[in-house]
Order: C-alpha cells, then structure tokens, then sequence
C-alpha cells in the first residue's frame, strides 16, 4: 500500500492513469492515453510500473494488441488513501 501511495505522489501521469481505470470497467491503452491526454507511449510505460505494483492488471496478457486494464482493489485503495492527501 505504502509503495503504491509513493508512486502516485512521485508521479502526476501515474495518477491520472490510474484515475481514469478507477472511473471504467477496463480500458485499452489507447483510451487511457485519449482520457489522460498523455501521450501512448508513456501510457504504455507507467502501465508496466502500475502493473508491477499490483494497482493494475491486464486482463489479456497474450494480446498483442487491444490489452484491456483493470484497477485492482489495491490499486483502488491507493487512490482512496491519495485522495485524503
């Protein structure tokens, strides 16, 4: 929980990234960076941080296109702990 608070008030992309997956059931990608309004490639990139901390995960890791992003509750309770902040 500790390190996942860390990431998001170390990073504002992150943040909004995983903002934007707590308002939607799943999302590729390309609608994150669309609703973000951060560029694809550095989506792709805090994706992978997001998801190697356990606040995300990826719901067809075998695509390799059309990947689809779920918050986990972790990751939902990082966001309500940030919020407070």
């Amino acid at each position: 929980m500790i390190k996942g608070i860390s990431l998001l008030k170390n990073s504002e992309y992150r943040k909004k990234i995983l903002e934007s997956l707590s308002n939607a059931n799943y999302l590729t990608p390309s609608e994150i960076s669309e609703n973000t309004k951060i560029r694809l490639n550095h989506v792709s990139n805090f994706l992978k941080d997001l998801k190697d901390n356990k606040l995300i995960i990826c719901l067809n890791e075998g695509e390799k296109r059309g990947r689809l992003y779920q918050i986990t509750d972790l990751g939902k309770r990082v966001i309500k702990e940030n919020g407070k902040n």
